[in-house]
């Protein structure tokens, strides 16, 4: 997950991408009970995040949780 504009107090999940497994979504679209068009699956399976602007704040933050449910923030100066 990447909070493109960290305030510093709380962090927005502004970008979030799965990249686990062979069907990342397969727990997802059992719990949603709905169909979800495959591109915009496939957008979200990625390791390199989407292109966006520069933070107002000038930092950004990255947090990674892993099938254990540990989760590390990383705060990035830009």
């Amino acid at each position: 997950m990447i909070d493109t504009d960290y305030n510093g107090e709380s962090f927005f999940v502004r970008h979030c991408y799965f990249t686990g497994g062979n069907d990342p979504y397969a727990k997802l679209r059992r719990a949603l009970r709905a169909e979800i068009d495959e591109s915009a699956w496939e957008a979200l399976y990625r390791t390199e995040s989407l292109p966006f602007p520069p933070p107002a704040t000038g930092r950004i933050a990255v947090k990674v949780i892993n099938d254990y449910g540990d989760e590390v923030v990383k705060v990035i100066a830009v």
